[in-house]
């Protein structure tokens, strides 16, 4: 490994021994772009690597809120802005009782390069809170949202930082946020916060912006590689979020037969194929679990999670499309996988593979859509959520799903290219991190040493 290299990765996981996730963030970009830091000696005496991998600001608060019993609860709020070379910095919020320092520091690593690879000048930042909005009240969730945005709204702005949504943070919550922004600034800046409903300054195809846009890509991807695009292929997908629902119903559009979802308890497989109308009654209106699809579809079978291993992995099929969460899919996930004669990966979660797993893919010829580029149409679509609040105009769905269509097209593009130019054939994990640090490289440089 280049010694530049070898020497920032060295003092990163020494700075960072305690942030697992985030170091894996940073080890899995650093190692594939050698090419490119083989080619610029001077990066080393500009200290260009160290800059990029620590963030320019970690903001952490305590969140104190009071529940229905009159009970008040405290809860730690955080919004790492990352890098803001090419714009505002932008990035989701996280309630989830998972949520660390070293969660945020990752996503807000990851979202620099995904950010950057749409094409449009948005920098990278996450947020969020070990809040678990799960069995809470509405009225719990909007006084914890209240004073989460309290402290928070003191860090963001249009043209300094806008939050989206993530992980437990729909549209309910994303209204809650807004609504205290609001109250607090006394101002209407409906371009603070995307993903915000379409009364209020939302835009059309944000909700499902991300699973389409994972399946967009998906298809540039196979036929590149001399697949037959998505029909008549059997998938999987992980998850029954946001982008799990709208990855399924796109897969479906293009005449895929999705036969399994998850949640954290368990999975349901049919393999004459998912009713997706019922799942979303499930998760979008009564916010139930998976397991309740058996209701209605008893011939559906069901298998139980047990610890942290996902049963769905284990289901034969031709595309796998991890949309849960970070780490979910591990080496001997991959390795049944490959065994059942998988051919494709999507990342419709951030980090969802192991580095591990990501590289026995890769080894083994499965072809792997990396998350910074397979799942950027959510954030890409929430830039243009900005734009339209910006000019005070509002797009029809057609108008923004092609949009959409067209930059997935374009970031598939840039990491074919950046594979291909540096001789990695079909490798898109590398190409997407060349493409992605060539572009930050350059305004880095541009900008000073800052």
């Amino acid at each position: 490994m280049n010694a530049y290299l070898e020497k920032v990765l060295g003092e990163t996981k020494a700075k960072n021994a305690n942030e697992p996730e985030f170091f894996q963030a940073v080890d899995e970009v650093l190692t594939t772009i050698e090419p490119v830091v083989n080619e610029h000696p001077e990066f080393s005496k500009l200290a260009l690597l160290e800059r990029m991998v620590e963030p320019e600001r970690i903001i952490a608060f305590r969140v104190p809120w009071v529940d229905d019993n009159g009970q008040t609860r405290v809860n730690r709020g955080f919004r790492v802005q990352f890098n803001g070379l090419i714009g505002p910095y932008k990035g989701g919020l996280r309630f989830d009782p998972s949520v660390n320092i070293s969660i945020m520091k990752f996503l807000a690593f990851e979202q620099i390069f995904k950010n950057a690879l749409t094409g449009l000048p948005i920098g990278g930042a996450k947020g969020g809170s070990d809040f678990d909005p799960k069995g809470k009240s509405d009225n719990e969730i909007m006084r914890f949202c209240q004073s989460f945005m309290t402290e928070l709204q003191r860090h963001i702005g249009p043209d300094v930082d806008v939050p989206a949504g993530d992980i437990g943070v729909g549209a309910r919550e994303i209204g809650y946020l807004y609504g205290q922004y609001r109250r607090i600034r006394n101002c209407y800046e409906a371009g603070v916060i995307t993903g915000k409903g379409l009364e209020y300054g939302g835009s059309l195809v944000r909700k499902e912006a991300t699973g389409y846009g994972l399946i967009y890509f998906m298809r540039e991807m196979l036929n590149a590689n001399n697949y037959q695009c998505l029909s008549g292929k059997t998938v999987t997908i992980s998850g029954s979020g946001n982008v799990a629902i709208y990855a399924c119903e796109k897969a479906q559009m293009m005449g895929a037969n999705v036969v399994a979802m998850s949640d954290s308890n368990g999975c349901i497989y049919h393999p004459d194929g998912l009713n997706l109308e019922e799942i979303k009654e499930i998760k979008e209106v009564r916010r139930g679990r998976i397991k309740e699809y058996l209701n209605r579809y008893a011939e559906t079978r069901y298998f139980e999670k047990k610890g942290n291993e996902s049963p769905i992995w284990n289901i034969k099929t031709d595309i796998a499309l991890p949309c849960a969460t970070q780490n979910e899919l591990t080496l001997e996930d991959a390795k049944k996988l490959t065994a059942n004669g998988v051919i494709a990966i999507g990342e419709g979660a951030n980090m969802p593979c192991t580095k591990e797993a990501t590289e026995y893919f890769l080894a083994n010829k499965v072809l792997v859509a990396p998350a910074k580029a397979a799942n950027a149409g959510g954030v890409a679509t929430s830039a243009i959520e900005m734009s339209q609040n910006s000019m005070r105009y509002y797009l029809s769905f057609e108008e923004v799903d092609q949009m959409l269509e067209n930059i997935m097209k374009d970031i598939f593009k840039s990491c074919k290219n950046s594979a291909e130019k540096y001789n990695l054939g079909n490798n898109y994990v590398a190409g997407a991190n060349i493409a992605s640090f060539t572009k930050l490289s350059k305004a880095m440089e541009a900008q000073g040493i800052i």
